[in-house]
């Protein structure tokens, strides 16, 4: 409530857009690296769907010196340095820490109450007891731990080559404030500007919400969130950001990477068909929807959303399965985009080869180093 008294007196808050937030991301399928003035012009092209209490970026491939650690972004609430002195110490318990140092940011630039924002990059320094565990897991139980059971301390970002930057303001704000169209260069870029729905406007519970490699920036509302979170914490993925779309970022760990399930398979787990529909298919489809329905059921997302999930070498866009939220698709060459408005894409690529629009619930999906994102055309051309 604060946070949006400070906006709501101090600046220009345009009208809610009932579509919500909004949604942008760019890869180069070549793996070549770009500079963060394409994503930020796209997004403030959208600015009437943010409220300036929340923006953010996610940026793949920007630390190619340290890219075979695991790179750690941690805020501390209030610059508590009570809460750094205890997380590093549990840091340097439990990861090699090769270097660390305050993130760059802006003096110049003004936002709400910013935290002290700190990067480590680390190795997994295991006990023999830990021989066993992949570095993934290890790295997800030390993540887990420290946002939480150290006060004021929430790491935000923990992927290899990839970093998640983000905050209460609007993006362009926070791109300023991180100098990322300045500093950074990457092969992936997504944003999120954000309406809060039923959750506060804070600097942890900004998007993208991470783990390890996986980002998620999110549009609508995730009403099955109570259940999708105890599910979750059956596996060790804990909730502490205070915000729906957490529950998004750990499904997709789960599914995708411990479980090893295709994007096509965790799509009809997220936005599965109606059982009316299912009851109408041939045996093969008929069985594999209904034991995915089954056995998933707790983290099927209820309620409007469009998502773009991004990993390492693929970028994902996937909306409910009727639609309620926008997305749009777009190419040129090897750029691909995927926005809440196919403005944005031509505000920053006014000669696209292709723009469509996905079928609700069917995921677009765009690879490294290939051109098989325009299979995901399929009959929506």
């Amino acid at each position: 409530m604060l946070v949006q008294q400070y906006y709501r007196s101090e600046r220009f808050v345009p009208d809610k857009e009932m579509d919500a937030c909004g949604l942008f991301g760019v890869m180069h399928t070549g793996g070549v690296r770009f500079g963060g003035q394409m994503a930020i012009d796209a997004i403030k092209n959208m600015k009437v769907r943010g409220s300036g209490l929340g923006g953010g970026f996610a940026i793949y491939g920007l630390y190619p010196k340290y890219k075979d650690y695991y790179a750690l972004h941690i805020i501390y609430q209030d610059k508590n340095m009570a809460a750094k002195k205890v997380a590093e110490a549990f840091l340097k318990k439990h990861f090699y820490v090769v270097f660390d140092e305050e993130i760059p940011t802006n003096p110049d630039i003004r936002l709400f109450d910013p935290p002290l924002a700190w990067r480590y990059f680390v190795a997994p320094q295991k006990s023999s007891a830990d021989e066993g565990i992949p570095d993934d897991e290890y790295v997800i139980s030390r993540v887990m731990y420290l946002n939480s059971h150290i006060e004021d301390a929430y790491v935000f970002s923990s992927g290899k080559n990839a970093g998640v930057f983000k905050g209460v303001g609007f993006p362009e704000e926070i791109a300023d404030y991180f100098m990322l169209d300045k500093l950074y260069e990457g092969y992936i870029w997504t944003v999120h500007s954000r309406f809060p729905t039923n959750t506060p406007g804070w600097w942890g519970g900004a998007h993208p919400l991470s783990i390890l490699d996986w980002t998620v920036v999110h549009n609508g509302e995730i009403s099955s969130y109570g259940t999708n979170r105890r599910f979750l914490e059956m596996h060790n993925y804990y909730c502490t950001l205070h915000t729906d779309t957490e529950v998004l970022a750990y499904a997709v760990d789960l599914l995708m990477r411990r479980q090893g399930l295709p994007i096509e398979i965790a799509a009809k787990i997220f936005a599965p068909p109606m059982w009316e529909d299912i009851e109408q298919m041939a045996d093969g489809d008929r069985k594999l929807y209904t034991a995915l329905r089954m056995t998933y059921a707790p983290l099927l997302m209820n309620g409007p959303f469009t998502v773009i999930v991004a990993h390492h070498h693929e970028m994902i866009g996937l909306t409910d399965r009727i639609r309620l939220r926008p997305i749009t698709a777009g190419a040129k060459g090897k750029l691909v985009f995927l926005s809440s408005e196919e403005s944005a894409i031509r505000a920053v690529c006014p000669d696209l080869e292709l723009a469509w629009t996905p079928p609700g619930g069917e995921p677009v999906v765009v690879r490294m180093h290939t051109r098989d994102h325009l299979k995901s055309l399929n009959k929506s051309i």
